[in-house]
């Protein structure tokens, strides 16, 4: 088992329990640490507060839909609610591949509309200190900085801080609110860790 997945249902009971209104932003005497999802896309270790994550689920079948917005993947069933979904890689301009067992959904908020992330692993939930969050230079690897929120240091690994905001813009998220999304088939959402 990775030594990540054995934090996993105690980061689990911290998320939830943070979901309910605590902060996260933890004050310590060394200074404040912010928490993060952190996951991987290829080899490279991405992070995204963990506040705008509303849930994660195992990979299931994604439903395509006519005349949709370039960006979007196409659309999953989660407990009766349609999600779009974006492929990550394919926003960032990564290499794309095949999805393996470990492949998850971030179901986030972005400028108040649910946007399913697809993402090939969730490593773990991680407190990163603010004094080890620099900004973003323009370019890091291949990925441009208009992405990024800032770079992590997490132990001896580099984490890539996302910014949902940017993700996709206020435009694209107008889109999604107006493309015609039917629902498809109900589709079985397992959160994972619990």
């Amino acid at each position: 088992m990775p030594r990540s997945w054995r934090r996993w249902p105690a980061a689990c009971r911290s998320w939830r329990r943070e979901q309910e209104g605590e902060a996260m932003v933890e004050k310590t005497p060394e200074g404040e640490k912010v928490q993060f999802v952190i996951f991987k896309l290829n080899e490279s270790e991405f992070g995204v507060e963990i506040g705008q994550v509303l849930r994660i689920t195992r990979l299931m079948e994604v439903t395509r839909v006519p005349r949709a917005p370039r960006f979007l993947e196409g659309v999953v069933n989660v407990h009766g609610e349609i999600i779009p979904v974006l492929d990550l890689k394919k926003r960032l301009d990564l290499p794309v591949g095949e999805y393996g067992d470990q492949a998850r959904i971030l179901i986030v908020e972005v400028e108040g509309q649910k946007v399913g992330m697809l993402v090939d692993s969730v490593t773990e939930i991680a407190w990163i200190p603010v004094s080890a969050i620099q900004p973003p230079p323009e370019m890091v690897a291949e990925i441009s900085g208009v992405y990024l929120k800032g770079l992590g240091r997490l132990d001896n690994r580099l984490i890539i801080i996302l910014d949902l905001s940017r993700v996709l813009s206020a435009e694209e998220v107008e889109e999604l609110e107006r493309a015609e999304i039917k629902p498809p088939a109900d589709s079985e959402a397992t959160p994972t860790g619990g």
